[in-house]
C-alpha cells in the first residue's frame, strides 16, 4: 500500500504514536493507523491489502500542494494578467501612433501649401532686396516645394487613370483570383514603402547637399523623375486596393469581403510562433499603426466612391456602415491576439508599449528642436513605414471627382473646410506635443534632447566618446544644448551634418549591446535603470520602421 500512494505523488503527513508503537497516515483529512513496520519485518504482506477497492480509496482521497511551486503558478497567473493588460496597452499605443499618422497626413493639406507659398515669396522677394550673399531657400523649403511639385505632378497624372474601367475590370474577376491578387497588392505595399522613404530621402539630400568638388551623385534631376515615378506607381497600387476592397463591400453574397478579413487571421499563424525580442515587437507594432492607417483611409475612399453613385443619399451610409465596423472589428481583434500570445511565449510584460510610446514621442519633441535634421512626418516615415504622399494624392483624386465646386456658396464652403482642417492639425499637433513631453519625461528621456548624435566617417563606426561632447565647433554640449539635434540615428541620406556609416547596417539589425551606445555620456549621470536602458536600445532603431515583418 505504502509503494502505491508513494507512486501516486500523495503528501503524507506521518505521526507516530510513542505509547503504542503505531503509525498514522493523513490523506485529505483521512487517517489511517498502521502498525509499527518493524514488528512485522519478519511477516509476508498479504495480498489483501492490494485490493481493487483500496487503491479506488486511495485515488479518492489522495491530495497534493500547490504551494510546492509556488514560482511557478505566479508566473502562470503574471501571465494571465499580461494577457489581460495587452488590449488596453496595446490600444493605447495604436491610438497615439493613429494622431501621429494622422498629424504627418494632414500636415501634406494645411502647412505643406503655407509653407511652400512662404517659400516663393522669399525666392521672389530675396533678390529685389540686394540680399543675394546668402541663400535663397533653406533647406526645409526646398524639401517643401519637392514634395508640392511631386504631389501636384502626380494628382495631375491620375487623371488619365479611369477609376471606374479599373472598377469593372476588377469586378469581372473571380473570387479566388481577386482574394491573391490583394494578397499579392499587400506585400507590393510594403516593399513600396520600404523602399519609397529612400528614394524622397535620396532626392531631398541630393537637392540640398553642400556643394563639393567630387560629385557623387547622378544630379538632382534624375532622382526627382525617380520619385516622380515612385509616387505615382505606389498610387496606382493604393488606387488597385481602394477598388478590390470597394468590389467586395459590393458584392451580394460577401463572400469576398470574408476572405479577406480571414486573411488577417492567417497574420496570426505566420507571427505568434515566431521568436520575438523587444525591438522586433516595436517594428511590429510601427508596422500595425501604419497598417491601420491605411485602412481607415481606403475604407474613406470606398465611402465616398459608394455615396457617390447613389447621389450622396445618407441612408447609403447606414448599408456600409456594418461592413466598415466588421473589417476594424477584425483588425483590431487579430492585432489583440497577435500581440497577447507574442509576448506571452517571449516572456514579455505589458509595460513594454509603455516604452515604444515613449520612443515615439521622443521623435516628436526632438523634431520639434532647432536643428533638428529631420521633418516629423519624414521621421514619422522612417519609424513606420508610414509615407503619406501616395494616400494623400488619392485621396485628392476621389475627392475631386466626386464633388463638383460651382458657385460663390460652394468655393465659401472649401474655404472653410480648409480652415477647419488647420485648425484640426494645430490643434491635433498641440496635444501630441503636450502627451509626447509628458512620455518622454516618465521615461525620463529629456537628458537625451540635448546629447549630440556620434560622429563618424561613412565606411568606419563611430568611436566612443568618453567625457564631455564637444560641438563640431569645439563648445561643450551643455553649452549648446538648445541648438544640439537629437541623437537618433540617421539613414543614408538623412543627417545634413553627420554622415552615418553605410557599411555597418549590422548594428541596426541585431541588438546593440547596452554599453556600447555611441552616446556621450556626462560624468555626473549615474547607472542607467533597464527600462531606461530598454528606451535607449530601442532608440537605435529608427531605420527599422521600415522593415517587413
Amino acid at each position: 500500500m505504502a509503494a502505491v500512494l508513494e507512486n501516486g505523488d500523495k503528501r503524507e503527513s506521518e505521526e507516530w504514536s510513542s505509547d503504542r508503537g503505531v503509525r498514522r497516515t493523513e490523506t485529505l483529512g483521512f487517517y489511517e493507523t498502521q502498525s509499527d513496520p518493524s514488528k512485522h519485518a519478519g511477516k509476508k504482506r498479504n495480498l489483501s491489502d492490494l485490493s481493487l477497492l483500496r487503491f479506488i480509496s486511495a485515488e479518492l482521497t489522495r491530495g497534493y500542494l500547490l504551494e510546492h511551486n509556488e514560482a511557478k503558478y505566479k508566473e502562470r497567473r503574471e501571465r494571465v494578467y499580461t494577457c489581460l493588460r495587452i488590449p488596453r496597452e496595446l490600444e493605447k499605443l495604436m491610438f497615439f501612433g493613429f494622431f501621429l499618422c494622422l498629424d504627418a497626413f494632414l500636415y501634406l493639406f494645411t502647412l505643406l501649401p503655407l509653407r511652400v507659398l512662404l517659400a516663393l515669396m522669399r525666392f521672389i522677394t530675396l533678390p529685389c532686396c540686394g540680399l543675394s550673399g546668402g541663400r535663397l531657400l533653406q533647406p526645409a523649403q526646398v524639401c517643401d516645394i519637392l514634395k508640392s511639385v511631386i504631389m501636384v505632378i502626380c494628382f495631375i497624372m491620375m487623371h488619365y487613370v479611369d477609376y471606374s474601367m479599373m472598377y469593372h475590370l476588377i469586378r469581372g474577376q473571380s473570387v479566388i483570383k481577386l482574394y491573391i491578387i490583394y494578397n499579392m497588392l499587400e506585400v507590393a505595399d510594403r516593399l513600396f514603402s520600404s523602399f519609397g522613404q529612400d528614394i524622397l530621402d535620396a532626392l531631398y539630400w541630393t537637392a540640398t547637399e553642400p556643394k563639393k568638388k567630387k560629385r557623387a551623385h547622378i544630379g538632382v534631376i534624375p532622382h526627382f523623375f525617380m520619385a516622380v515615378l515612385y509616387v505615382f506607381l505606389h498610387t496606382i497600387l493604393v488606387m488597385v486596393q481602394a477598388t478590390t476592397l470597394n468590389v467586395a463591400f459590393n458584392s451580394h453574397n460577401k463572400s469576398l469581403l470574408t476572405i479577406m478579413m480571414s486573411n488577417n487571421f492567417v497574420e496570426i499563424k505566420g507571427s505568434v510562433f515566431k521568436k520575438f525580442e523587444k525591438n522586433n515587437l516595436f517594428q511590429m507594432s510601427n508596422s500595425d499603426i501604419r497598417e491601420r492607417f491605411n485602412n481607415y483611409v481606403l475604407l474613406l475612399i470606398v465611402c465616398l466612391r459608394n455615396m457617390e453613385q447613389f447621389s450622396w443619399n445618407p441612408d447609403h451610409l447606414w448599408v456600409l456602415f456594418p461592413d466598415v465596423c466588421m473589417v476594424i472589428a477584425s483588425e483590431m481583434a487579430v492585432d489583440v491576439v497577435k500581440h497577447a500570445f507574442i509576448t506571452k511565449f517571449n516572456d514579455i510584460t505589458a509595460d513594454v508599449y509603455s516604452e515604444y510610446r515613449a520612443s515615439l514621442a521622443f521623435d516628436l519633441v526632438s523634431s520639434r528642436q532647432k536643428n533638428a535634421y529631420t521633418d516629423y512626418s519624414d521621421t514619422v516615415s522612417r519609424r513606420m513605414g508610414f509615407i503619406p504622399l501616395p494616400l494623400a494624392v488619392l485621396l485628392s483624386r476621389v475627392i475631386t471627382s466626386s464633388t463638383k465646386i460651382q458657385g460663390a456658396l460652394a468655393i465659401v464652403s472649401l474655404l472653410m473646410f480648409y480652415l477647419g482642417l488647420i485648425a484640426l492639425k494645430v490643434l491635433n499637433s498641440i496635444v501630441l506635443l503636450g502627451k509626447s513631453c509628458q512620455y518622454v519625461k516618465e521615461a525620463k528621456m529629456e537628458e537625451k534632447l540635448f546629447q549630440s548624435p556620434p560622429t563618424g566617417i561613412p565606411g568606419k563606426p563611430a568611436k566612443k566618446s568618453v567625457g564631455k561632447v564637444q560641438s563640431p565647433q569645439g563648445v561643450p554640449a551643455e553649452e549648446m544644448q538648445s541648438e544640439s539635434i537629437i541623437n537618433q540615428p540617421a539613414s543614408l541620406s538623412e543627417s545634413v551634418s553627420t554622415l552615418v556609416s553605410s557599411n555597418s547596417s549590422e548594428q541596426f539589425m541585431t541588438t546593440p549591446n547596452i554599453e556600447d551606445k555611441g552616446i556621450a555620456q556626462d560624468k555626473s549621470e549615474s547607472k542607467q535603470c533597464s527600462s531606461k536602458e530598454d528606451l535607449l536600445e530601442i532608440d537605435r532603431f529608427t531605420i527599422c520602421g521600415n522593415r517587413i515583418d
